[in-house]
């Protein structure tokens, strides 16, 4: 993991939700990827806020563009470490998000964490 890999993931990644384009988003990770957020436990059923498989995050993500059609994320900043990589952006209706993702050797996102200011 270095700077290089995690701005070239930053700016694919921001671009692809900018697009609208679910295909090119999921594209990013592992089949078995798994997803935490508090956005989960609002929009679905899923009380624990963890998806887990490309397939069920990839249905979360698509009802939520429909629901908000105009979505925009804007990138405030890129972190990397060891195996992992946070991107602060500014998410839906303006709020400040900080998403951690863990990749495996492939360079795939297999696990992801959304954090939301209050």
């Amino acid at each position: 993991m270095d700077r290089k890999f995690a701005t070239d993931f930053a700016a694919e990644w921001i671009a692809a939700w900018n697009a609208h384009d679910l295909t090119r988003v999921l594209s990013h990770y592992t089949d078995d990827f798994e997803m935490s957020s508090l956005k989960i436990v609002q929009f679905t059923d899923e009380r624990s806020g963890r998806l887990v498989g490309k397939a069920a995050v990839g249905a979360y993500w698509a009802a939520a563009l429909a629901r908000i059609p105009d979505l925009h994320f804007e990138l405030l900043a890129v972190m990397h470490g060891v195996d992992s990589v946070v991107l602060h952006y500014r998410g839906a209706g303006g709020q400040l998000v900080a998403e951690v993702f863990h990749f495996n050797s492939a360079g795939l996102a297999c696990r992801a964490c959304a954090n939301y200011d209050a």
